[in-house]
């Protein structure tokens, strides 16, 4: 996973002043800002992935690009595909059940 600089920069600031975002914090930090990394967008708007963490997401030569509301994820396309059926076998949750668009 990566965090853009701007948004690790105030995540970094917040945990100065104390935020704690899981019982173990320290942990937390490890995972979202040690990890992170600074990448490009080059002429052709493209980002190249570090191989960490391709490895760590298990991306291989098909990829799915899927909209989040304000965010993209990136997934390998049969692990897309097995969570999706996954997610379409299992209940509902009653808030989402009730949910009208």
């Amino acid at each position: 996973m990566t965090v853009p600089v701007r948004h690790r920069d105030a995540l970094s600031s917040l945990c100065n002043n104390q935020l704690t975002l899981t019982k173990h914090s320290a942990g937390c930090l490890l995972v979202y800002l040690g990890s992170a990394v600074d990448v490009e967008i080059d002429s052709a708007a493209r980002v190249l992935v570090p191989p960490e963490l391709r490895a760590f997401a298990k991306l291989d030569k098909e990829l799915c690009l899927v909209g989040m509301g304000s965010r993209l994820e990136l997934w390998d396309a049969e692990q897309h595909q097995a969570q999706e059926q996954a997610t379409l076998v299992s209940a509902m949750p009653d808030v989402v059940q009730n949910f009208v668009l």
